[in-house]
């Protein structure tokens, strides 16, 4: 059987990866989770664009259905009761925080003129499955019934995340389909959505470049008790019983992404359920990419195109 080359990355795309190699950073599936996220905390903004300056950012904290407080930033271009995006970072469960997608936050809510909130959900191994995705639901829950308590307008809210975070959002657009909550959009940059990473992408980039088989396995143990939980629809919502009704989608993709093939799938079982899609691919790019607006210019593109989805589905 002939080996499917992988795509070539973008000019711009090479230098980055390239410049990425000479740095030696040590592989994060080599470290701690304590040490991954400390090394993924450092690189997070070293190719964002420059930090954009909103009229209103401001902390506080949502408790869980434990009670446990779960840090949030909210984000806002002005003091005017807005729609909100509710963002979940990416991180593969075990790293990230609002610290890392800080500038991609502030960066939806410019361009968008929406709020954003953005929510450090407790992260594996010291919280593993389902924990994750039931407090990206319990802040889901909470801003939409305190909404006026924060300023914003509970009724016009969309879900978005990237990559494990995109995961996030897609389960609680279900959640919320379930619950009769309205969602007015799902923002999905290259989630993870399929139980098994046996696609033909996965196989294409097993070496990477960045997200690799070695890390993707990585994460995933630090998140699983075990294998069988890969089947559960809130780890993989391709196995999804139904999603007819959930909230339209804007699904951002990376060409050279090992989890590029499980980001059409679920657009295409979302369409098949004739739920709208905006698909968008970003040739030559990788997983990531969207964080890289300094450097790469499929970046700049992705995000204008998520907030102008954000902006005509929410703005009245």
């Amino acid at each position: 059987m002939t080996q499917t080359l992988a795509p070539p990355l973008t000019a711009k795309m090479a230098g980055v990866v390239q410049r990425m190699a000479r740095a030696r950073q040590a592989p994060y599936h080599t470290l701690t989770p304590a040490q991954a996220r400390a090394a993924y905390e450092k690189g997070a903004g070293v190719l964002e664009v420059p930090k954009p300056q909103l009229g209103r950012v401001e902390d506080f904290a949502i408790p869980a259905r434990d009670g446990h407080p779960l840090p949030a930033r909210l984000y806002a271009p002005s003091r005017a009761v807005l729609p909100v995006l509710l963002f979940f970072h990416g991180g593969g469960f075990t790293v990230g925080s609002i610290a890392t997608h800080d500038t991609l936050c502030r960066v939806l809510s410019e361009k968008s003129g929406c709020a954003v909130v953005s929510v450090d959900y407790r992260l594996a191994p010291e919280y593993k499955f389902p924990t994750a995705s039931n407090d990206a639901w319990d802040v889901v829950q909470f801003v939409v019934q305190r909404a006026a308590e924060l300023g914003l307008d509970g009724s016009r809210l969309a879900l978005g995340g990237d990559s494990a975070g995109g995961t996030l959002a897609a389960v609680c657009a279900i959640l919320a389909r379930d619950a009769g909550l309205p969602v007015a959009l799902q923002v999905l940059f290259y989630p993870g959505t399929a139980p098994h990473q046996d696609t033909a992408s996965h196989r294409r980039l097993a070496k990477g470049p960045l997200l690799d088989e070695q890390l993707i396995t990585w994460f995933f143990a630090q998140y699983l008790h075990s294998s069988a939980e890969r089947e559960d629809w809130r780890f993989a919502p391709l196995n999804a019983e139904d999603v007819e009704g959930v909230a339209p989608a804007w699904i951002g993709l990376a060409e050279c992404d090992p989890v590029v093939d499980e980001g059409i799938a679920y657009a295409d079982k979302l369409r098949a359920a004739r739920v709208p899609v905006d698909l968008e691919i970003y040739r030559g790019v990788i997983h990531e990419f969207v964080k890289m607006g300094r450097a790469i210019p499929e970046a700049l593109q992705a995000q204008a195109h998520a907030a102008r989805a954000l902006k005509e589905a929410l703005q009245p």
